[in-house]
């Protein structure tokens, strides 16, 4: 239950990252990384509640799949972004 409850918060700062970023990159960064992480925990935390280890490792193979298609569709998006000309963010 700690796990999930340690998860929580970083959906919650992935959350706030896609609403408060400047640009599409910066959006992009903060929203994977923390979701990953959040998934991770709660994934953690269910698979050591879990009364099966089978059950465990089929948590941690859909985990996977969504770092994968994560990280892969943020690519995705950037490239298309980057396509389109649209410049990064910077402070000056």
């Amino acid at each position: 239950m700690l796990c999930i409850c340690i998860g929580i918060p970083f959906f919650v700062s992935g959350t706030v990252a896609l609403l408060r970023f400047p640009d599409i990159y910066t959006r992009l960064h903060g929203l994977t990384k923390a979701d990953n992480v959040g998934l991770g925990f709660v994934v953690a935390g269910l698979a050591l509640q879990s009364e099966n280890w089978r059950i465990a490792v089929q948590l941690f193979f859909i985990w996977l799949l969504v770092l994968i298609a994560g990280s892969a569709s943020c690519h995705l998006i950037a490239r298309a972004a980057l396509r389109k000309k649209i410049e990064p963010w910077s402070r000056s």
